[in-house]
Formats: C-alpha cells, sequence, structure tokens
C-alpha cells in the first residue's frame, strides 16, 4: 500500500469510533504487500508484514481498498464479485467506513 493511503488511513482515523475496540485489521495487497492495523480503545497503529493473530484478514488490491474507502467501490460488491476475501471476524471488516469516514 503507498504512503499517501496509508497517510489517508491515519488522517481519517475517527478515535471515537474506536472506543472500548482491541482488534486487529490484517491486510494483505495482491500488489502491495501486507500490513495491518491495530486498534485498540480509540487509538491506531499501522504496521508493516503478518500479524501471528489477526481478528480479520482481508485480501484486495490497494486500489479496491482505496475504493471502499472514498465510497466509490462498494465492499460488499466487492466481497460478492471476489475483489475481496475476507476471513476472520468478517463482520469486523464492515467497521472499516465508521472507523476511517469520508470527509
Amino acid at each position: 500500500m503507498s504512503t499517501s493511503t496509508l497517510d489517508k488511513l491515519q488522517e481519517r482515523f475517527d478515535p471515537q469510533a474506536a472506543q472500548g475496540m482491541d482488534d486487529i485489521f490484517q491486510f494483505h495487497f495482491s500488489d502491495n504487500g501486507s500490513h495491518y492495523l491495530v486498534v485498540k480503545d480509540g487509538t491506531m497503529a499501522i504496521e508493516e508484514g503478518e500479524h501471528e493473530d489477526p481478528s480479520v484478514s482481508l485480501s484486495m488490491s490497494s486500489d479496491t481498498l482505496r475504493g471502499i474507502m472514498t465510497g466509490e467501490v462498494n465492499g460488499m460488491t466487492a466481497f460478492m464479485t471476489g475483489k475481496l476475501k475476507a476471513t476472520g471476524n468478517v463482520m469486523l471488516a464492515t467497521k472499516l467506513t465508521s472507523l476511517f469516514p469520508n470527509r
């Protein structure tokens, strides 16, 4: 994932939406390696690589994530068409749009 995409996630992060959470979002990008987000009690850290026990793992291209985050791509449609694959607590993935609201 490009640094600008990571920066945008950091800028858009809503600490209020993350209150009481303690979850790891693992991202496997077909075009840019693996990164994970550590979301805990209103804070978020972005790490490069693989987490040993993520809450949810999401596989997609960085363009698909960008589209989901901007609202140009419907996350459910991406999932149903195979552009997004998820394992683990799949329902947790639905929180991404509230954690990173489109401002």
